[in-house]
């Protein structure tokens, strides 16, 4: 997770929201695609972390899945990000701070939840969480000040 932090931080840098993701592979432990948000950098809504990282790990490893990996993200993954975490068959997520507004593991569309989902990991959460949210808030805080 605190190489997850570590990409949120470089995203921050960016002045992108800090959102990390890193995924290691299970057996070696080894980190083989991490990735910071870059929505506004590519003009990209899908550029999520997530998306970012799995879409490198796919390109290293020449498949479109990637199981017996784990996904470390500093925050709760959206729908959109917990549907590609699926269909890349990612078997752990691994979250550090809830998103009880755009959440959609724990929290919203609860996408593993859902009839229509085919594959779902296991998920944990609340490693480092205060350390994840405090980026976020500072983040949202400088954003909000009045110049």
């Amino acid at each position: 997770m605190r190489a997850a932090l570590e990409e949120a931080k470089q995203a921050q840098m960016r002045d992108e929201v800090p959102i990390g993701a890193v995924l290691v592979q299970n057996k070696t432990n080894k980190i083989i695609a991490s990735a910071g948000n870059q929505t506004r950098e590519l003009n990209d809504p899908s550029a999520h972390a997530e998306i970012i990282a799995i879409r490198k790990a796919c390109e290293i490893q020449g498949a479109q899945r990637i199981p017996n990996t784990t996904l470390y993200v500093s925050l709760e993954p959206c729908t959109m990000c917990a549907a590609a975490i699926s269909f890349a068959r990612i078997e752990r997520v691994i979250i550090g701070a809830d998103d009880p507004k755009g959440g959609g593991i724990i929290h919203g569309a609860k996408f593993y939840e859902q009839p229509t989902c085919h594959w779902r990991p296991e998920i944990a959460h609340g490693l480092l969480a205060d350390e994840c949210g405090q980026i976020l808030r500072d983040f949202f805080k400088s954003k909000r000040k009045k110049p």
